[in-house]
């Protein structure tokens, strides 16, 4: 996956898809495009993202951990594709996350004179831990029935959809990009 590709906007991290676990799996643009697009591409990107996901760890995240964050993307990737479309989950990728929630590290609160909050992770890998716990959680429980995909064949970024009624990764990105490519197709065919 090319990190210099594609535009601004496809480079650009994502923190709408309605899950911390599903804005990890988000960070590859165009994932089904030819030419997917790497968004957690150095260690400055992937402290970015955990930054912005309230996960941010008091020790800084080395390459391993980039590689790590990786791995569970797109293990969990798979996971979620496979409950999407109703098929059996891949061992090796159950087996993956699995290593992941064994890194998970039970959450304390701390009353901070700024008001209560969740202890910070540690590490990168205890912030992987929760991103796993959260993904397990949600593909076992009600919010399985809640995942979405984008219907744009280069993007099909995956997202919760708890009210079912959204089509779209994001109506102004892909629902613009569809109803210009429909708009072209139509004008051609007339």
């Amino acid at each position: 996956m090319a990190s210099g590709d594609g535009s601004a906007r496809i480079r650009r991290l994502r923190f709408d898809t309605g899950a911390t676990w599903l804005d990890l799996v988000a960070t590859v643009g165009d994932a089904y495009g030819e030419t997917p697009v790497e968004r957690l591409y150095d260690l400055a990107r992937l402290r970015e993202w955990l930054g912005a996901e309230g996960l941010l760890p008091r020790h800084d995240p080395g390459e391993d951990d980039l590689l790590r964050a990786h791995a569970l993307r797109e293990a969990l990737r798979s996971l979620a594709l496979a409950t999407v479309r109703g098929n059996a989950w891949p061992a090796g990728d159950v087996a993956r996350v699995n290593e992941f929630l064994r890194a998970d590290v039970p959450l304390e609160l701390q009353a901070e004179p700024a008001g209560p909050r969740v202890r910070p992770p540690a590490t990168a890998r205890e912030s992987l831990g929760r991103v796993a716990r959260q993904a397990a959680e949600h593909l076992t429980g009600p919010e399985a029935a809640m995942l979405g995909t984008c219907p744009d064949h280069d993007c099909g970024m995956l997202f919760l959809d708890p009210t079912g009624r959204r089509v779209w990764c994001a109506a102004e990105i892909c629902g613009v990009r569809h109803r210009v490519r429909e708009h072209r197709r139509r004008r051609a065919a007339g």
